[in-house]
């Protein structure tokens, strides 16, 4: 398995649609109006639906942001998983974004002699007048054989 660390990644773009908002509140159970009901909330002050704050690694992974992280470790899929995430949130993501991201891999380090992997990234995004929405620090956890 090769070392990433400051590995950075080309940047995705992704546009985001209330069906998907209203979808990711359904799939967490999350039935505040705010992601549900654009009138409700425009009269929050947004122009549009929220989202809610776990939303932007549902962006990460539309852009298939952690699974190139895995492939270019060069391991089976089946040997990772989702270890943590942390999210800097500068404004919630609305309906009508076109948000812009970059990963960058951060760090690379080992646990239980060599047995466990861990690969830490964080990526931005950014919305379509180039001011910061939200960032996420995520790590991934590799079984080594």
């Amino acid at each position: 398995m090769q070392n990433l660390a400051g590995k950075e990644y080309p940047p995705f773009t992704v546009a985001i649609e209330r069906r998907w908002i209203r979808t990711f509140a359904d799939a967490i159970g999350d039935d505040d109006p705010l992601h549900r009901d654009v009138r409700a909330a425009q009269a929050a002050g947004y122009p549009d639906l929220a989202a809610p704050p776990t939303f932007a690694f549902a962006v990460a992974m539309e852009a298939a942001q952690p699974l190139a992280v895995i492939d270019d470790l060069g391991v089976d899929r089946s040997r990772t998983m989702h270890g943590e995430q942390a999210f800097t949130i500068h404004r919630p993501i609305v309906a009508g974004d076109v948000l812009t991201g970059c990963q960058k891999v951060v760090d690379v380090y080992e646990r239980k002699g060599g047995a466990l992997t861990f690969v830490v990234t964080e990526t931005t995004l950014h919305d379509q007048r180039g001011a910061p929405v939200t960032d996420l620090r995520t790590t991934i956890v590799v079984r080594n054989a």
